[in-house]
């Protein structure tokens, strides 16, 4: 009986698995005649153009849900296989600070413009968690743990991808011509602010190869704290709603602690890679399966975007994008003054 379950599990989520893989290898593709844009991004869109005009039918609605979570999960995993300890010191005391005050600033700053708007509170921690951290990896970590649902995520994974394509643009013409693309300055400036990996490394490169790797090294940290940032959010979420506290009462007495296993897995490979247990090769090559997962994950959000939803909320989300993006610019140059 467990094998049909199975089988038939399996069979429903092939479809939408399909063509997720599908718009992300044509995404790869795409993304080699147009780099800066990143494969992520362009499978993004490629996806919402794809879902909103042919294949938005009922028999790939579980593959694409398959593709967006748990291929998401997986790689979150991998990353922690990527990140060191050590890599992470090289910032000293300064950049630290600097990360955790502007990722701070971003978050208490997006939920608040938010509530001014008039969004909801799960729209509002998507939004800061994203801008926060790591773009649409940190949405689909936050969305389980409040209980947003699809179309509040999707949107909020939609326009914190355009707010950092503007931004990728933008951040290297504001370094030259307030830092003359000194190596830390711009580092910190692209990458405390920029919302996705790939978009840190291709606005760092507009600028140079020492600018990408600090500019990522800064990144990495933000992506490390992540994991704080989800755990913030589901407390705050859990303590404005009484029937989960009770859930949460229950399981502590009965010694269960409900913590996602994609948490656990990235501390788990981040402390192996820390520890020498994953070498080099094997990072390396968890790196690239991470990236190739996230890009079919991104291609399965995509496709799941309702752009009439993301079209009846225009006004007010192009606001929330340029409050957010110019707030986050702002603070990121007045404590680069502060602390670099």
């Amino acid at each position: 009986m467990k094998e049909n379950k199975f089988i038939e599990y399996i069979k429903g989520i092939v479809p939408g698995f399909l063509v997720a893989l599908a718009v992300a290898l044509v995404g790869m593709f795409i993304a080699k005649f147009v780099p800066k844009l990143g494969a992520g991004t362009i499978s993004i869109f490629l996806g919402m153009f794809v879902g909103n005009l042919f294949l938005n039918q009922d028999v790939f609605q579980k593959g694409y849900k398959f593709s967006e979570t748990d291929i998401l999960s997986y790689s979150i995993v991998l990353l922690g296989a990527t990140l060191s300890i050590g890599t992470l010191l090289e910032l000293g005391i300064g950049g630290f600070a600097f990360i955790i005050i502007q990722m701070a600033i971003t978050i208490v700053g997006a939920i608040y413009i938010g509530k001014k708007l008039g969004f909801s509170q799960n729209f509002r921690f998507l939004m800061a968690s994203g801008n926060a951290v790591c773009g649409s990896s940190a949405i689909a970590a936050t969305a389980p743990v409040i209980e947003a649902d699809d179309k509040d995520k999707g949107i909020s994974i939609t326009i914190v991808n355009i707010t950092g394509i503007v931004l990728m643009f933008i951040l290297p013409l504001i370094s030259k011509a307030l830092f003359k693309n000194y190596t830390l300055a711009t580092g910190a400036l692209i990458g405390g602010t920029l919302q996705s990996v790939g978009q840190v490394a291709a606005s760092g490169a507009m600028v140079g190869e020492q600018v990408k790797d600090m500019a990522m090294i800064f990144k990495i940290l933000r992506v490390v704290l992540l994991v704080v940032v989800v755990f913030v959010f589901g407390h705050i979420k859990n303590k404005t709603n009484e029937e989960i506290i009770e859930e949460e009462a229950t399981d502590i007495k009965k010694g269960k602690v409900r913590i996602p296993w994609y948490v656990i897995g990235f501390f788990v490979t981040c402390a192996l890679f820390s520890l020498k247990i994953i070498p080099n090769n094997i990072s390396h090559i968890c790196k690239e399966i991470s990236n190739n997962l996230e890009i079919i994950a991104l291609a399965a959000i995509g496709l799941r975007v309702n752009v009439r939803d993301l079209l009846k909320q225009g006004k007010a989300v192009s606001l929330y994008a340029l409050g957010v993006g110019t707030l986050q610019i702002i603070s990121a140059l007045a404590l680069i003054a502060i602390l670099l």
